[in-house]
């Protein structure tokens, strides 16, 4: 199931059959993740069983990503904020920058950053954990004590990131907001009530800071949490050929994570608005 080679016992006559043999090679990869996404989900009735297990990975995936997790969102909103300040300084409008940091970083940069943040620490993380096990037969072992291994090993880190990437994302649109603020207050001379109150009620009802922004926000961050982890999981089950086999895992884990993230959320925002 968790192959992502195709035996072929002749190479490709022509880049046709290149290109069609790599594209059904990408779609069998996608519905065997699909389907371990699921069996996961078939397994998440376990979860007390596995509470040990769930708790370390929500300590690894959450508690030991704070640190990268604040800094990455307090000068995405500190960038944000000085690049929109600086054009709307030129109309006098700087006292708005509060609602379009604010609702930026709900909509948009709050899950987008987080969970390119957790595809590249945590999501490598497990990819390269689980090519491991596979190349050093630890898989298998489990599989022959009658122990399965999407239910002990994948199902706890599945629900880890689905838990704390929503978590993460709040965290992240508040240090963002805040770090936007200190710019607006230092550079561009908003006071900190006039930003605050942009942020959050706008200068009119149509730019108000909704639940919907909120819900949008963590909406994506329980798909992209998902994602990130079937991927990452999927690659390291299906790594094959030692330790350079567990190198290529973890790039095609972070690149595909880094890419359906992008797709994702583009087709998410174009539903949601």
């Amino acid at each position: 199931m968790f192959r992502t080679d195709t035996y072929y016992p002749e190479p490709p006559a022509n880049f046709i059959e290149a290109g069609s043999r790599a594209l059904l090679l990408n779609i069998r990869c996608g519905g065997n993740a699909v389907l371990l996404l699921l069996e996961a989900c078939r397994w998440m009735t376990h979860i007390l069983k596995r509470r040990q297990e769930v708790g370390r990975q929500l300590f690894v995936v959450g508690i030991k990503s704070f640190g990268v997790t604040s800094t990455v969102a307090l000068f995405t909103g500190m960038i944000l904020a000085l690049q929109a300040g600086l054009i709307l300084k030129g109309y006098n409008q700087e006292v708005n920058v509060g609602i379009l940091v604010s609702q930026t970083m709900c909509r948009e940069m709050g899950p987008f950053m987080t969970a390119l943040i957790l595809a590249a620490s945590v999501g490598s993380a497990m990819a390269a954990e689980l090519g491991t096990m596979t190349v050093s037969e630890e898989i298998d072992a489990l599989t022959v004590m009658s122990i399965n291994p999407v239910r002990y090993i994948v199902m706890p880190r599945i629900v880890a990131l689905m838990v704390m990437c929503p978590v993460l994302t709040v965290y992240t649109d508040i240090i963002g907001i805040l770090g936007g603020g200190l710019i607006a207050n230092t550079q561009l001379d908003v006071s900190w009530t006039a930003y605050l109150r942009n942020a959050v009620h706008g200068s009119s009802a149509s730019q108000m800071l909704t639940l919907k922004e909120i819900y949008t926000g963590m909406c994506k961050a329980l798909v992209f949490g998902t994602v990130v982890a079937t991927i990452s999981c999927y690659q390291g089950l299906a790594t094959t050929n030692g330790a350079i086999g567990v190198g290529k895992a973890t790039r095609r884990a972070v690149v595909i994570s880094f890419l359906l993230v992008l797709v994702i959320g583009y087709v998410m925002t174009r539903l949601f608005y």
